[in-house]
């Protein structure tokens, strides 16, 4: 069983149910949420995250809309498909290589927001100009228990 725990920046000025639809993409990319999965009930993100259910079943109605989740009647909301790929999981070379180089830049005395300004940047420069070739590469808090519950 999956848990998803939505966590809302309430001063991003992003709306929360971009933040819950944002979240879930990410975990849908990094394969933390599969296909079969069931997200938790908007009752269930209300309680942790203090939304309306209202807002979670929007941002899930959005999800529905792309083709990523479904809500099936009485049992809750599933996931259809992924966004990931092997080599965008936390257990690829790249993901890593990112941690190593995380950790890189910590113990040089960079903070978070140091971090995601460079980051921001590389990733603008290296997309910017249409080009996926490298030259030199939430959220949302997810477990996974191994029972299959």
């Amino acid at each position: 069983m999956v848990t998803v725990e939505y966590r809302i920046d309430r001063r991003s000025g992003v709306p929360a149910f971009q933040q819950i639809v944002q979240q879930t993409k990410q975990a849908l990319r990094l394969g933390v949420l599969v296909p079969g999965d069931r997200l938790p009930t908007a009752k269930e993100v209300a309680e942790v995250s203090t939304v309306n259910p209202n807002t979670t079943l929007k941002a899930y109605r959005e999800l529905e809309r792309e083709g990523l989740v479904e809500p099936r009647p009485g049992q809750g909301t599933f996931v259809r498909r992924t966004l990931g790929r092997p080599e965008t999981g936390t257990d690829s070379p790249l993901y890593g290589e990112l941690v190593a180089w995380m950790a890189k830049a910590a113990g040089a005395g960079l903070e978070q927001d140091d971090v995601t300004a460079l980051v921001a940047s590389a990733m603008d420069k290296q997309y910017a100009a249409g080009t996926t070739a490298a030259t030199g590469s939430t959220g949302a808090t997810t477990t996974r228990s191994s029972t299959g519950e």
